[in-house]
């Protein structure tokens, strides 16, 4: 029961803020000429993301569900064809993500409320926000999850991706990977994710990177840890901090093929 209030409380906490956000920007003056409108777009890109994880996820759960159902599932609910706000006429609900669980996902027992909590006072203080001070809130309040990201236009491209990735999670390669739905009013792309347990280790995130690089997955990606996803850290935020810790190319010259990865904190190389 305390697990379910405790739920509840943080939906009730992210519908607030979506509202809040939808207020403001309603409320806002009309632009000064030259002056730049969504100064802080990040907070848009935070409701929408919100949005789409209080809605309806469609689920294959390899944990229970039998293997044999996968191919039929997975063409059933093809990332193309499934729209994101649905029909309402034709009684189609909305869709929040698509999502496959790994044979060895857990979910994560961080302390998403108490991190929220900790940034609320730590914003309030005044002291200076830096990649540095978010990864001390995440590691105080177990909030370690991370993943790659995969950006690609609607189409062929993105469904063999991301049936490439499903399928890597349904042989326990990867415990959790997800991708939007169709979004006929966006800019034409989704995002696949790929999740690991604990982004402050780099010998994971690299493994991860192997992993869906090993399913033919040529695309750029980039690494978010889930910290910034629940503070609200999208790109173009207030703090200027940039929200994806790693960089992935797939370099096709070198032999072997492989990715070459750049730590976007230290702009180092890590491979």
């Amino acid at each position: 029961m305390r697990k379910d209030n405790k739920l509840q409380r943080l939906q009730d906490k992210i519908k607030d803020l979506c509202n809040s956000l939808t207020d403001n920007m309603e409320e806002e003056e009309a632009p000064v000429e030259g002056a730049v409108q969504t100064p802080f777009a990040a907070e848009i890109y935070a409701a929408e993301a919100m949005a789409a994880d209080m809605d309806p996820w469609i689920v294959f759960d390899s944990r229970r569900t039998p293997r044999s159902e996968f191919d039929g599932w997975l063409e059933s609910n093809g990332p193309s064809q499934v729209d994101r706000f649905g029909n309402e006429e034709g009684g189609v609900s909305p869709v929040g993500w698509i999502a496959v669980l790994g044979l060895n996902h857990c979910p994560s027992v961080g302390d998403v409320m108490g991190l929220q909590e900790s940034w609320e006072k730590l914003l309030a203080s005044g002291r200076p926000v830096s990649f540095q001070t978010v990864k001390e809130l995440a590691l105080n309040h177990r909030v370690l999850t991370g993943k790659w990201l995969m950006h690609l236009d609607t189409g062929f491209k993105l469904d063999h991706a991301w049936e490439c990735v499903a399928r890597a999670a349904l042989d326990g390669n990867i415990s959790l990977v997800k991708v939007s739905p169709h979004n006929a009013k966006g800019d034409g792309k989704q995002v696949i994710c790929a999740y690991n347990e604990n982004f402050t280790d780099e010998s994971d995130v690299l493994r991860l990177d192997s992993v869906i690089r090993a399913t033919g997955v040529k695309c750029s990606l980039t690494y978010k840890p889930d910290v910034y996803t629940y503070l609200g850290i999208y790109r173009n935020n207030r703090w200027k901090l940039c929200p994806t810790i790693y960089e992935s190319k797939f370099n096709l010259e070198c032999v072997p093929r492989r990715s070459h990865i750049v730590n976007r904190i230290t702009n180092l190389e890590v491979t």
